[in-house]
């Protein structure tokens, strides 16, 4: 390998990077907060592909601004999901069988509504940005990695200072540290819980309509990058959001250069050889590494 070779898998990943940490955080902010492993994550992100394609054909939108428009749609989708059905979910400190059975069975509801109302056909977005690369010296961009990279990372900063600036984000991250406690201090936990879902579910949405830019897709669309957001999500910490960021870096950078030995169609399997390894030697994730560190410090 080259070092232009080694220049453009680095930036390739980077920029992979970006869109994981998209498709991931809004499993990690659920789970804070509800203890649930939202399973119907895969659903949602199928859904967010599909509006995205129906904004760009049917209102002639640009994929990109389609798909922060798929945002709050799929918030308020979320909230309302969250009032049908997952508030009579028993609270508990960890995840329960009854909300993995729920959240396993709105997915494949989710996944069979896709195929009633669109097929079984892969669909694709395509635009003359599609197949435009920029080229910064020897490296060579595509332009729509660099406009799904732009989107994603600004909606995880714009994420982060919601949690660390407003008062929601102080009430959210009140509940994942103590639920018990939080409510004590006066945090609605049912209100605070219903936006949460919300906003994880318009970020489920948001990943999969950017990742329509990408990749072909179907009603079972969401399932491949459901087990990468696991992946991603134990890499990092279940319950930091900051720590999805480097765990979407490392699963990208393990996934970019595996080509280099395993052919492309074994991404997958190195992901789940990743998670065995992270569970293994390091189950608190990166996350709780770092904290160690800190305090050793």
């Amino acid at each position: 390998m080259t070092l232009v070779d080694f220049a453009n898998l680095l930036v390739a990943a980077v920029l992979l990077a970006g869109i994981y940490a998209v498709m991931s955080v809004g499993m990690t902010v659920i789970y804070g907060v509800m203890k649930i492993v939202n399973l119907a994550h895969a659903g949602f992100m199928m859904l967010g592909a599909y509006f995205a394609m129906e904004l760009f054909e049917r209102l002639h939108l640009d994929p990109i601004v389609a798909a922060l428009a798929v945002f709050p749609i799929m918030a308020i989708v979320g909230i309302a999901v969250y009032y049908l059905l997952v508030r009579w979910l028993p609270q508990s400190d960890k995840p329960t069988l009854p909300s993995l059975l729920l959240m396993f069975g709105l997915w494949l509801v989710l996944q069979n509504l896709g195929y009633v109302i669109w097929g079984n056909e892969d669909r694709s977005i395509f635009t003359p940005r599609t197949f435009d690369v920029i080229h910064a010296g020897p490296i060579i961009l595509p332009t729509i990695r660099v406009y799904v990279f732009a989107a994603g990372a600004g909606c995880v900063l714009l994420l982060e200072a919601l949690l660390n600036w407003t008062w929601f984000g102080r009430a959210l991250r009140a509940l994942v540290q103590n639920r018990y406690a939080g409510q004590i201090v006066g945090v609605d936990d049912q209100k605070i819980a219903s936006l949460t879902f919300g906003l994880g579910i318009g970020f489920a949405g948001l990943a999969g309509a950017l990742l329509a830019s990408l990749y072909s897709f179907n009603p079972d669309f969401g399932r491949p990058f459901l087990i990468r957001a696991f992946v991603i999500i134990v890499l990092g910490g279940l319950e930091s959001v900051s720590g999805v960021a480097i765990g979407a870096l490392v699963l990208a950078l393990v996934e970019s250069f595996a080509i280099i030995w395993l052919p492309a169609g074994y991404q997958l399997a190195v992901s789940f050889g990743l998670l065995v390894v992270v569970l293994i030697v390091l189950p608190g994730g990166i996350a709780s590494l770092i904290g160690r560190v800190r305090r050793l410090a």
